[in-house]
């Protein structure tokens, strides 16, 4: 298999994927007007959800939710429809039509507005909704938010499986499609089974390419060349086709040759659960895995270097109370090309902690991407979950879906210390919101005490923003346990990045204005 890594090609690529977009008001009412960029909020965004399960066991809850945003009108429409469904273009529902009058049967109009109803749509911002599905029906979604409910659009899906392979709890937010993705911490393995799925949201088929790597370098394998993804459609592919030799630990890169995709890798278990494994954040001389658990069991850190360079690390865990390098995984030394994968036990030793990975002072700045698998549990009580190297908070992000027991949210600053204001939003079913501020130290990880709206009802929505100081990286951690987990700690665990809720642009020129796309 060719092996594309960092080239102008993925340059290009990124360039291709941006999918929000943002007017500029006449230059003679804003920032523009003085030559200077503005900051505006976005007015269309995406998102798309994978298809959660083909178990008749499992129990699927969906949730969105726009947070509140000063905009210029209060119109928007957000909402997510199931892909199936949207199948057929315009011109196919004409031609349905005709076939219909053909047949003497009239005007079709109820259905269509049955088959046009959202999956699950916001009406406003600050209000967050839910809905659930049970069983091997629920769909992958598609999803596209305009005006004032595109700003900072969010929405997630938790699966509670009963039994069987993955058996667990698996979340993953909804993501923005993209034409590039790295996956360490997959596996081809016999007792896993890891599907890759791939989501179009366009009119147009996508064309995708899969590479593998092992701890040996690249894997052969021409099937994962040339996948072709249907117009809005979703496909899942196991990564155990794609090759004929089994692997442990194994990366993933996912690029589109033409169109775009979301892609998210579910990791089925046969002993230790499963969940979602979402893509790392793009390659980067250092990288955050924010949110290991306190009571972790075993910690895998999986790691990759695409570029033509080796890459040596330091391997620290930012705790509570500072930051320290693992006895005996001081370091960490990345061959080019190959998946190294490192087993650092219950690494945080009964305190919530996150891993930060950089350079030494002799590698340069390699980038490289990584990922862990987290159990919690012993024995037949083991469940596991993924977290992968996490992008800045930036100004804002969200994360819905959250209870009011059960949820925890960890904050990291890997350089400066920074200081953070966390929202709980109202619930699915009512209640007030809720602010508290937090101070998070250099080099350490902070597991804040959640806010909980008050008189909540339902699950409500989180979100973070950046006050001032240096980068913040945080994730948020889902648990289930009691007679609902059948003794079992389940959990799930998501980062957060930033919600690109607005977008810089340019000064523009008095006699023209500009448009994002």
């Amino acid at each position: 298999m060719k092996r594309t890594t960092l080239s102008l090609i993925a340059a290009g690529a990124a360039l291709a994927a941006v999918t929000s977009v943002a007017a500029v008001a006449a230059p003679e009412e804003g920032p523009a007007a003085t030559g200077k960029a503005a900051q505006q909020p976005v007015e269309r965004t995406s998102l798309l959800c994978p298809a959660p399960s083909s178990s008749e066991l499992a129990e699927t809850t969906y949730t969105a939710y726009t947070p509140k945003t000063e905009v210029s009108s209060d119109s928007g429409t957000a909402a997510l429809v199931p892909a199936a469904r949207s199948l057929a273009g315009k011109d196919d529902k004409k031609d349905d039509k005709k076939d219909d009058e053909k047949d003497g049967k009239g005007d079709k109009g109820d259905k269509k507005g049955e088959e046009e109803k959202p999956f699950l749509a916001v009406k406003k911002q600050g209000a967050p909704v839910t809905a659930e599905e049970n069983g091997s029906g629920a769909p992958a979604l598609i999803g596209l938010a305009e005006g004032s409910l595109a700003p900072g659009w969010s929405a997630q899906q938790t699966t509670h499986f009963t039994a069987g392979a993955g058996r667990g709890l698996h979340g993953a937010a909804c993501s923005a499609p993209d034409t590039d993705f790295w996956f360490p911490g997959a596996s081809t393995a016999e007792d896993r089974s890891d599907y890759l799925h791939l989501t179009n949201p366009d009119d147009a088929a996508a064309v995708v390419d899969i590479e593998l790597y092992g701890k040996d370098g690249a894997l052969d394998s021409e099937v994962g060349e040339g996948i072709q993804v249907p117009p809005r459609s979703s496909v899942p592919v196991l990564l155990s086709t794609l090759t004929g030799k089994p692997q442990t630990n194994l990366t993933v890169h996912v690029t589109a040759r033409s169109g775009r995709v979301a892609a998210a890798v579910q990791a089925l278990d046969q002993k230790v659960g499963g969940d979602w494994l979402t893509p790392s954040a793009e390659p980067s001389a250092s990288v955050v895995l924010p949110g290991i658990p306190k009571d972790a069991t075993a910690v895998r850190l999986v790691a990759f270097a695409p570029g033509s360079a080796d890459a040596d690390l330091k391997v620290s865990l930012a705790g509570p109370n500072g930051s320290l390098s693992p006895a005996g995984n001081e370091t960490l030394h990345l061959k080019s090309g190959m998946t190294t994968a490192v087993d650092l036990a219950d690494v945080t030793r009964g305190e919530p902690g996150s891993l930060v990975l950089t350079p030494t002072g002799d590698s340069g700045d390699t980038p490289v991407v990584a990922a862990v698998r987290v159990i919690r549990g012993k024995g037949a009580d083991q469940e596991s979950a993924f977290i992968p190297a996490a992008r800045p908070v930036g100004d804002r992000a969200t994360v819905t879906g959250n209870g009011a027991k059960g949820t925890y949210l960890s904050l990291t600053a890997p350089g400066k210390a920074a200081k953070v204001r966390v929202t709980a939003s109202a619930g699915t079913g009512g209640g007030t919101a809720a602010t508290k501020t937090y101070s998070v130290g250099a080099g350490r990880t902070l597991l804040a005490d959640v806010p909980v709206p008050d008189s909540l009802k339902g699950t409500y929505a989180l979100t973070v923003e950046t006050v001032s100081g240096g980068p913040v990286h945080a994730s948020r951690t889902l648990t289930l346990s009691g007679a609902a987990a059948d003794g079992i700690s389940m959990f799930t665990v998501q980062n957060l990045t930033d919600d690109r809720g607005t977008v810089t642009v340019p000064a523009a020129r008095p006699e023209m204005g500009v448009l994002l796309d």
